[in-house]
């Protein structure tokens, strides 16, 4: 009966290929080979009677340090053994912490009007908070509430998620965060998302407006200030442009 798939080896990077290795050159069992590349058996099966991978060249897992001679001549001895990856000395990867999350050129210069925006509407968010949100440095934000800023004078405090340097869900998580340690109640902390969200939807819709009005319609005073002119006013028009105009 086949073996049941397990999970494979991070370190056997061909399992297919290391296993027509060794089914060609060892006197290894196909549940053996199964177990150690983690195929089954029908699986080490069709590949010895070449009904799968046809023309696949053999991957020597000796050579990669996979396996070693003495651990192969001792499995072909008893057939009960499994197969033990060799360990590898080889230093530890070393996983680089997440640093401040990327901004497109385009946003960076609105960063500080997010900083402004938080620091001015919800103190309870923390420097750590900010940083994570904007994708900005503590510095920056000093710099911003001390306003020794460059651009201190032409800030203007944006919604973050406004200006699309984080999602409206990763800042509310930011102000729930704050409010709960700040050990207020839930409720409370829903009500004000809410309001907040209110706000937003408020302004961008009112901005949106006065968008609108801006860019449509056409001044017709001119013209219309024009057409209220009697008909005594065009005759004497007309009398004026005609000198030689006939008056009873």
């Amino acid at each position: 009966m086949a073996t049941a798939p397990k999970t494979k080896s991070p370190s056997l990077l061909m399992p297919k290929a290391t296993a027509v290795w060794l089914i060609e050159n060892t006197k290894l069992t196909f549940r053996q080979i199964a177990d150690f590349t983690v195929l089954t058996e029908i699986e080490v099966e069709a590949l010895a009677n070449e009904e799968i991978g046809r023309g696949l060249v053999g991957r020597n897992p000796i050579e990669n340090r996979e396996l070693t001679p003495e651990e192969i001549a001792k499995c072909e001895q008893d057939p009960a053994n499994r197969l033990k990856m060799a360990k590898r000395e080889l230093p530890s990867v070393k996983i680089r912490s997440k640093g401040p999350r990327y901004t497109p050129i385009s946003k960076r210069g609105d960063k500080p009007d997010a900083i402004a925006y938080i620091l001015k509407n919800h103190g309870e968010i923390t420097d750590a908070q900010i940083c994570k949100l904007v994708g900005t440095t503590k510095p920056t934000i000093a710099s911003v509430r001390d306003r020794s800023h460059p651009n201190t004078p032409n800030l203007r405090p944006r919604h973050p998620a406004e200006l699309g340097l984080c999602t409206y869900q990763e800042f509310e998580k930011a102000v729930v965060k704050g409010l709960k340690a700040a050990g207020k109640d839930p409720e409370t902390i829903q009500a004000q998302l809410d309001a907040e969200r209110l706000k937003q939807e408020e302004i961008l819709a009112r901005n949106q407006q006065e968008t609108e009005n801006k860019g449509s319609g056409f001044d017709f005073s001119n013209f219309l200030s024009g057409g209220n002119s009697t008909e005594s006013d065009r005759a004497s028009d007309l009398d004026e442009k005609d000198p030689f105009s006939n008056r009873e």
